[in-house]
């Protein structure tokens, strides 16, 4: 996510932190980088020029320049603007005093609204809300029957009709949510390829009729200055409340996401970071400006951790490596939840310092999937003592997972090795004389 911005931006960073002394003209050179990396990374020219404006200023002051540390002055300034341009802090969804709560989905076609609006779905369930997704996009022939087969996966009702208004549609699904006892209800608008006027003021009827407690634009990440550009027009006619930017998981280059708020004045709420349909993050405009400049962001990876990690049998699992009887079958639950939680990649890089050092390097998801496959060719009594493993069985599970033998040997010393760590670390003393307590620090 931002990949290509936050490495520029390191770089550039970190050239100011070698200094030992910051004066006007070394910081005009750092401003000048900075400026091209924003604007290759498809940022609005004006809010470009009001960022670096914003930066020069506080920059060059007395405080800054006399500083002990100078360089990490700089980075604290570029990251406090950053947030600044942002948002500041994360802006919830407005709530209805008395149910159901209408939010309302507007946006270009292409841009992710109907899967959105499962993700979205699917994060107010994990909340404790009941949700029913509306089918109100009444052209896009698949429209209805991709968020019908979103909802059958989700178990989260769907209403659609036969009708080809959208306007009767989204009123009749009110009365529809008080009948199932729903709490919020998410209106899967039409899009266009363009902006035109007949889907500006059907929008503007909806809005009219059902007077939905929340809009949200539904930008696409990927196209920087097409998204911030008709977020615009839709701010002139709708006057929605939030953003929500999809596919920040690909090649996105940042433009949108550094632009919108600035351009129309409203929050960027909601993050789609992947496929699946729990990968949405809530946007925190401090937690995104630290991947930027690649100081990680421990508070998401915790918060992602808290979702997927069963406490149970994480309690369960503490015992098990205090008395040193940690099995291949608990190796293959504990890969199970980290892969819930997304992919390496996206974790690693939300750990301090981490992504400098994995820089240019390959993380090989295939790796994990071979490791479960060599597990569960094993039999229960294999994962719970893999001593017994000689060579014949070994053969056997590589040929039953489809990998080699030096695959399974790799997967058994590493295991090995993994077992004598932990035996080290809980025996551990520490100054005192006492032996390591509370929780295993891995």
């Amino acid at each position: 996510m931002l990949q290509d911005l936050s490495n520029k931006l390191e770089t550039i960073l970190k050239k100011v932190r070698g200094q030992g002394k910051l004066t006007e003209a070394n910081i005009a050179d750092s401003l000048k980088e900075i400026r091209r990396a924003l604007l290759e990374a498809d940022v609005n020219y004006k809010v470009v020029k009001d960022f670096i404006s914003e930066v020069r200023e506080k920059a060059v002051g007395e405080a800054v320049l006399q500083s002990v540390t100078p360089g990490q002055q700089l980075v604290k300034i570029v990251h406090d603007e950053l947030v600044q341009l942002m948002g500041e802090s994360f802006t919830d969804i407005k709530t209805a005093g008395i149910p159901p709560t209408v939010v309302m989905l507007c946006g270009l076609q292409g841009a992710g609204k109907t899967t959105f609006a499962g993700k979205f779905a699917n994060h107010l369930r994990k909340k404790g809300r009941r949700p029913i997704m509306v089918a109100a996009d009444v052209y896009r022939p698949a429209a209805k029957k991709q968020l019908e087969v979103l909802g059958q996966g989700l178990n989260i009702p769907v209403y659609s009709t036969e009708s080809n208004d959208a306007v009767k549609i989204a009123k009749e699904s009110i009365r529809e949510a008080r009948d199932r006892s729903c709490d919020v209800v998410i209106l899967d608008t039409a899009g266009r390829l363009h902006i035109d006027e007949e889907l500006m003021v059907e929008l503007e009827t909806i809005k009219k009729e059902v007077k939905p407690h929340e809009i949200l634009f539904v930008a696409d990440g990927m196209t920087g200055q097409d998204a911030v550009n008709a977020a615009s027009q839709f701010a002139e006619r709708l006057d929605f409340d939030g953003v929500i930017l999809t596919k920040m998981d690909g090649d996105s280059r940042g433009g949108a996401a550094l632009s919108i708020r600035a351009v129309t004045g409203k929050p960027v709420k909601f993050m789609s970071v992947g496929e699946k349909l729990d990968a949405l993050e809530v946007f925190h405009p401090d937690r995104l400006a630290s991947r930027i400049l690649g100081m990680g962001d421990v508070v998401s990876l915790v918060e992602r951790a808290q979702e997927t990690i069963d406490v149970e049998e994480a309690e369960k699992l503490e015992k098990k490596l205090r008395k040193n009887q940690f099995t291949l079958e608990d190796f293959y639950n504990q890969l199970q939840q980290i892969k819930k939680m997304g992919p390496l990649d996206q974790l690693l890089g939300m750990i301090p310092g981490i992504g400098k050092q994995l820089k240019g390097a390959q993380i090989d998801d295939k790796a994990m999937v071979r490791v479960e496959a060599i597990i569960c060719s094993m039999t229960p009594e294999e994962r719970q003592k893999p001593g017994i493993i000689n060579g014949r069985r070994r053969r056997r599970i590589a040929a039953g997972s489809g990998t080699r033998v030096q695959d399974v040997n790799q997967l058994l010393k590493q295991f090995a090795d993994m077992k004598k760590m932990m035996k080290r670390m809980k025996n551990m003393r520490f100054p005192g004389g006492g032996k390591a307590r509370g929780p295993l620090p891995f």
